[in-house]
């Protein structure tokens, strides 16, 4: 399978302001009436919302079904986007909520390893993630991948959803904070005992 080319981190310093101007002049577009402008939105941003939600939940299908949802509710409520915030921070707070509100209605998650995502194996911040728990090697790079999955399933949903935008998207505290409505210092907080409990469950492949 050809992986998407991916668009411009728009957590980095470098491109946000052209990317964030892009982004607003399809929005404008978008209030105005033309709503194939937001297909262009949907483009830019599918892999990298579609990994958050992948993340949150660890099942392929959930996952791509709830991506969708993300963007419908995004187009539905194009017209409260206000100008002055950062598009991708509004997306994928929609995203989480979307998330957080399927994980409430299961009381458990059952995680098979048949719901591996392939296509997520060269997430970067993943490996990174990935690297920080296993500095030992004892685990081959698969190996290492499903562990940490299964280990991140297990945090709870606050753990999880900051190890999510934090570690494996690359979002700086301050935008976690605003995604998830909390304050920086929550998500700082919430941050440094998610590495804890990963820590844990990860103990005996360290």
């Amino acid at each position: 399978m050809t992986e998407p080319s991916s668009p411009p981190d728009p957590s980095s310093n470098e491109g946000e302001l052209s990317s964030a101007i892009q982004d607003q002049q399809w929005i404008a577009r978008v209030q105005e009436g033309d709503a194939r402008a937001f297909d262009e939105l949907i483009e830019k941003y599918k892999s990298r919302l579609y990994g958050v939600i992948y993340n949150m939940l660890g099942n392929h299908e959930d996952a791509a079904d709830l991506t969708q949802d993300t963007f419908v509710k995004a187009f539905k409520s194009i017209s409260t986007f206000k100008s002055k915030a950062n598009f991708y921070t509004w997306l994928y707070r929609i995203g989480v909520n979307t998330s957080l509100n399927f994980l409430k209605k299961r009381k458990e998650i059952h995680l098979s390893l048949n719901d591996w995502d392939p296509e997520m194996e060269e997430e970067a911040g993943f490996m990174e993630l990935a690297s920080k728990e296993s500095a030992s090697g004892a685990l081959d790079r698969e190996e290492l991948q499903e562990k940490l999955n299964e280990a991140l399933q297990k945090l709870s949903q606050e753990h999880r959803a900051v190890v999510v935008l934090h570690d494996i998207q690359g979002l700086r505290h301050q935008e976690v904070a605003k995604i998830l409505g909390c304050s920086e210092a929550t998500a700082r907080s919430r941050l440094f005992y998610a590495h804890q409990q990963l820590q844990a469950l990860l103990a005996n492949y360290l």
